[in-house]
């Protein structure tokens, strides 16, 4: 038997199930606790309230809507090239 054979798949977890754990940590129970509650190591959880909290002030600041404003800029911005690729490689 090879090695890769027996190998086993890495829990996957929602974005819902991460914003759940990361609000109950701001609860009465500590990390350990909430951890052997919902069977999730304890460094997943920190950093999902760590991820958590980061995204929050970047809801208020107002930095989420100037990089979806470039985003879409810049998407149109390759629409355009890919239209004239198309052009381009039909001629």
């Amino acid at each position: 038997m090879d090695w890769y054979e027996n190998k086993t798949t890495r829990k996957r977890y929602s974005a819902e199930f991460k914003a759940k754990v990361a609000l109950e940590r701001s609860g009465d129970l500590t990390l350990a606790e909430l951890a052997a509650k919902l069977g999730v190591h304890h460094t997943l959880i920190a950093s999902w309230k760590r991820q958590a909290m980061e995204g929050m002030a970047g809801t208020f600041s107002g930095a989420g809507d100037a990089a979806k404003a470039v985003s879409e800029g810049e998407a149109e911005k390759l629409h355009a090239k890919i239209g004239q690729l198309v052009v381009e490689r039909d001629f």
